[in-house]
């Protein structure tokens, strides 16, 4: 951890909503004239598309598991170093991954490929990433220690895996069995690495939705955010100085079920997050260019 150039992760597993998070860090990046240097979690896979589908290929003959969830398809070496170089110095290595075409065409590379590493982050006030493993300890690796703020994204398991497959059948092509398919293979993996990450988030959101997804294979549609409760966990509240009574007056129809804990309604999230997240980055900017002589 860092006060000098601290460090923001969001983590959450595909298809669990982490972009909601990244807008909101958006508008009080933008408000709070933050200048962030941002990567991705995608960045540091081990494959690109078409190794990851060889890799895939050679996995299902030897009969071992193998997912973007797990270590060996990650470079969590590079992830650790990016952060720790960071919190030290305010400079880190990145490089981006290609999703599709618009994305790759300004590098004269194909969908599914990686740029370049370089040098980013001089000048910056913080560093963000949003992706799978903010949070991941191996016994090898320890990236969860470098992290200032530590923001967990997991609806509950059902509607995690509704919005992954009606976001893979409709941009991917997939079938609902391929879908299938590849949540269980990613189930070791997605236990052992990235479930235990939501016990170390210093803040966790968590949508809970009012409908029935008892067979999210099944479901027609996604349920909405009005369809829906954020259940949002402090791990030591005191730290951040969270006023309940204040989020509560703020936010109509939420209420407290636990002490370090308050539910809102699923179309109050980013709101309820803006709320909650803007006087921690003006806190931790504020220190920094303290610290650093910028004031």
């Amino acid at each position: 951890m860092s006060e000098k150039h601290p460090i923001i992760a969001v983590t959450g597993s595909s298809g669990a909503g982490t972009s909601t998070v990244k807008v909101a860090f958006e508008h009080i990046f933008r408000r709070e004239h933050v200048s962030p240097v941002i990567i991705e979690g995608d960045a540091f896979h081990r494959f690109n598309r078409q190794e990851m589908r060889d890799q895939l290929a050679r996995a299902a003959k030897e009969g071992r598991n193998l997912s973007h969830f797990g270590p060996e398809a990650n470079v969590f070496d590079q992830l650790e170093e990016s952060f720790r170089r960071y919190g030290e110095r305010g400079v880190c290595k990145r490089r981006r991954y290609l999703h599709n075409e618009a994305e790759a065409e300004p590098y004269g590379l194909s969908p599914g490929e990686f740029t370049e590493w370089e040098e980013a982050g001089e000048g910056s006030d913080l560093l963000f990433y949003e992706g799978l493993h903010g949070g991941v300890v191996t016994d090898e690796h320890n990236v969860a220690q470098h992290v200032d703020l530590l923001v967990g994204v997991v609806p509950i398991v059902n509607l995690e895996w509704i919005q992954k497959i009606h976001r893979d059948a409709a941009e991917r092509g997939y079938t609902a069995e391929k879908i299938v398919d590849t949540i269980l293979r990613r189930m070791p993996d997605y236990v052992n690495y990235v479930t235990p990450q939501f016990s170390r988030t210093d803040i966790n959101f968590q949508r809970v939705p009012t409908v029935d997804t008892s067979n999210p294979f099944v479901a027609r549609d996604i349920p909405t955010l009005d369809e829906s409760f954020t259940v949002i966990r402090f791990r030591q509240p005191e730290r951040f100085g969270i006023d309940f009574p204040y989020l509560l007056s703020m936010i109509p129809n939420s209420f407290m079920s636990r002490r370090n804990t308050i539910v809102v309604p699923g179309g109050k999230t980013g709101f309820a997050m803006e709320l909650i997240l803007t006087p921690i980055i003006h806190e931790f900017v504020e220190r920094s260019r303290q610290l650093n002589g910028n004031r």
